[in-house]
């Protein structure tokens, strides 16, 4: 299910010399900033900033921008500006669903029109300037402009900001999308008729005197989407149509610009379930936004060449695309995208709302910069627009949301090239002693909102000299574990580190201060557990982090979420590292990684706990930051404190122990399932076994500790989430022997 309901919204117009631009993810840490040329720390080919600019506000939803000359046009269903910054409600301005503002200030300007309807709830749907600026045209559902009387559709004299009483024809019904060309405008929309005569939903009319020309492409259903080809010889048509001219071709269309017959269809090319709501052209390319509702359907971005009207790639992101626009190679979009694993991307979570790729690769560049869902449907962004001023080059965003960034910030925001001011994150430090004679540095890589590498300097001892310097990439949901081992030191003595992240031009504060001494031997149950095979061991040593780092080696690092609690004493086995623990409600760690689906496997840990609530302590699930609709390999606790563990293989397949485990003492947990079947051991014993069952899932997941969904599993306990302690965990990708599991338990004093 993409989680797209409801109506969908218009076009936009635009000009076709314009460029692209957006946002920022919310939450870097204030940095300093090192020096470099504006726009340095991005990441090529991204060329806009993700840091968000003071723009004025709109009280309602921007449906439709055009920009040139410096200014910015925005249409849509509002009734007042605000200042930046200002609470709704506070420091109001009328402006009756139209705006222009100064792309370099974010301010309004002296072009006040008011769209207006005489019954019903007047909206511009739809702007789009003539190519030489002198002519803005205006398409939507409303009946006058400033008092002179149009019908859905208007011409507007930019340099005296009033209606064009020498252009006017009757359009049936809402105008939702506009294109432009020295001599005709093109319009797509909900109306049947133009000028008294039939036009279903496409029409072309002439830029002198609006008379009606002979294009004729006849759709079946709305049109939300036009646009003219760099050559002028073709119109890109986009909607919600099953036919043009009676052709089969769903909502994707190639025209011949005069006369409005097919050029290229698209036949079974988009899901039935699926619209196209937006479309952009570059030199090479054009580019569509598309929408869908109901399972299967197709929510991202199609690329096209222009030679051959063909398919460049697709992406297969879910969440509504509502905008795109190209600017210097990369193609940025608007859209509540909440799952793009289908493409090697984040799994389903909360929506992003603002994504950036390659024109020439669906891959998602590093650039995240964000709003909320807002008002309205709602599905935050609805349209972009861009343009140039005074050296810089602007990236608008209009729709529904309500944040930028977190920060309040309604109906409009803009991005320019620069300068780039956001740092990243400060980066999460954990340190590890395993071995005597050094100590190891571990470190979660970074997140900046607009660039992907990332260079990290550690400081040792409080000097501001740092003692070594590497870097690393990373996105919000891919953020690997990097390490360094200090050699350096002596046996005994007691050494800090801090870690510093940049991005070329700004650098994070310093981390937090972390201490360890170095060990004079090596801890016995920790060699075991890495001499055995583990590919995770998560130790929980951080202290006040996100991060729970893999001591096996392999940098299988994981993500703590909701703030658990750290350092918790005694820990399970002997030594310096401490346990954590969890709150039974909410909190829980997953793997930065995804996983294919073991064949066979072995998890390990210790548990503590008093609850009476049962909950899952492992297991694999297809999500990281919701449950999971795909989950096994668990071991789980039920309410009375008997352990089960179990997979699925054409069915949930469980044993369970006899005994309760529940009584606040420690115990060591492990599940192995291989050729031998299934076995569940319970303090260096076995507890449970079948023999049968020696596969499971195959769907690829991420490792959880601490909870996930348990839906449909036997003896299903009170909470799907464990209250209590966890400590060493550890998955080997082979099943651990008797022999194996009872040693490990026997070294918890060593």
């Amino acid at each position: 299910m993409n989680g797209s309901t409801g109506q969908r919204s218009g076009g936009r117009g635009r000009i076709r010399a314009a460029s692209a631009a957006l946002c920022l993810l919310a939450g870097a840490l204030t940095a300093t900033a090192v020096g470099g040329s504006p726009a340095a720390a991005l990441t090529p080919p991204v060329a806009i900033t993700a840091d968000d600019l003071s723009t004025w506000q709109t009280n309602g939803i921007v449906w439709s921008m055009a920009a040139g000359d410096g200014v910015v046009y925005a249409g849509g269903t509002f009734s007042t500006l605000r200042p930046p910054k200002a609470a709704a409600g506070t420091n109001e301005q009328p402006a009756v669903n139209f705006a222009a503002f100064d792309a370099a200030t974010g301010a309004p300007t002296d072009c006040s029109l008011s769209f207006t309807i005489s019954s019903g709830t007047a909206t511009v749907r739809s702007l789009a300037l003539s190519p030489d600026g002198e002519t803005l045209y205006a398409g939507g559902q409303f009946g006058a402009v400033n008092g002179v009387g149009v019908s859905n559709f208007a011409a507007i004299d930019t340099a005296t900001c009033t209606v064009r009483n020498n252009f006017k024809i009757a359009v049936s019904a809402t105008v939702r999308a506009l294109a432009v060309t020295s001599d005709t405008v093109y319009l797509a929309g909900d109306f049947t008729s133009v000028g008294g005569q039939t036009r279903s939903h496409f029409a072309a009319v002439s830029t002198a005197g609006a008379a009606l020309l002979p294009f004729t492409a006849n759709a079946d259903e709305v049109a939300r989407a036009i646009e003219v080809t760099p050559d002028g010889q073709n119109v890109l048509l986009g909607g919600d149509f099953f036919r043009i001219n009676g052709t089969t071709t769903h909502a994707l269309a190639v025209v011949n610009a005069t006369t409005g017959q097919l050029t290229k269809s698209y036949p079974g090319f988009i899901h039935n379930n699926s619209t196209v709501q937006d479309i952009t052209t570059d030199a090479t390319g054009f580019y569509t936004a598309n929408e869908g509702s109901g399972g299967g359907v197709f929510d991202g971005r199609i690329a096209l060449n222009l030679s051959d009207f063909q398919q460049r790639w697709r992406d297969t992101c879910l969440g509504a695309t509502q905008a795109v626009a190209v600017y210097s190679g990369v193609l940025y979009s608007g859209s509540h995208a909440h799952d793009c694993a289908s493409m090697g991307a984040f799994p389903d979570q909360p929506r992003k709302h603002l994504l950036a790729q390659s024109v020439d690769d669906p891959k998602l560049l590093p650039w995240f910069p964000d709003t909320n869902d807002g008002i309205g449907e709602p599905v935050g962004p609805r349209v972009m627009t861009q343009t140039g001023k005074d050296g810089r080059h602007y990236l608008w965003v209009g729709g529904e949301f309500t944040t930028v960034n977190s920060a309040p910030q309604q109906g409009l925001t803009r991005f320019a090239d620069g300068p780039d001011t956001g740092a990243p994150w400060v980066p999460n430090v954990s340190l590890s002693t395993l071995n005597p004679g050094k100590i190891e540095v571990n470190w979660q890589t970074s997140f900046d909102t607009d660039d992907g590498e990332l260079t990290y300097r550690i400081y040792k001892d409080g000097s501001n000299t740092p003692i070594h310097t590497t870097t690393g990439y990373s996105v919000f949901w891919n953020r690997p574990q990097l390490n360094w081992t200090d050699t350096d030191v002596v046996a005994g003595q007691t050494y800090s580190y801090r870690i510093t992240a940049s991005d070329g031009v700004n650098t994070s504060a310093k981390s937090p201060a972390q201490s360890a001494t170095v060990a004079t031997a090596t801890e016995a149950y920790a060699a075991r557990v890495k001499d055995d095979g583990a590919t995770l061991y998560w130790r929980y040593d951080e202290g006040t982090s996100t991060f729970a780092h893999d001591s096996s080696g392999n940098l299988n690092n994981g993500f703590l979420r909701n703030a658990p609690a750290y350092r918790q004493t005694p820990a399970a086995v002997a030594g310096p590292s401490t346990a954590i623990g969890f709150n039974g409600t909410d909190e829980y760690a997953y793997s930065n990684r995804l996983h294919p689906a073991p064949a066979r496997f072995s998890v390990e840990t210790w548990i503590k706990t008093t609850t009476t609530r049962g909950g899952k302590i492992i297991g694999f699930g297809n999500l990281t930051q919701q449950n999971s609709t795909r989950h096994d390999k668990h071991v789980y606790m039920r309410n009375d404190g008997r352990l089960t563990f179990g997979v699925y293989s054409g069915g949930t397949r469980t044993v369970a122990t006899t005994g309760a485990y529940n009584d606040g003492q420690w115990h060591h947990v492990v599940a192995t399932q291989g050729p031998g079947g299934m076995a569940l051991y319970v303090d260096g014993q076995l507890r449970a076994s079948n023999i049968l069952y020696s596969t499971n899932e195959s769907a690829p997941g991420y490792w959880r500790i601490g909870g996930d969904n348990l839906a449909s599993w036997p003896s299903r306990p009170t909470s799907n989430f464990f209250a209590g302690q966890i400590d060493e965990t550890a998955v080997y990708p082979t099943a651990l022997t008797a022999s194996q599991v009872s040693a490990h338990y026997a070294l918890r004093n060593s």
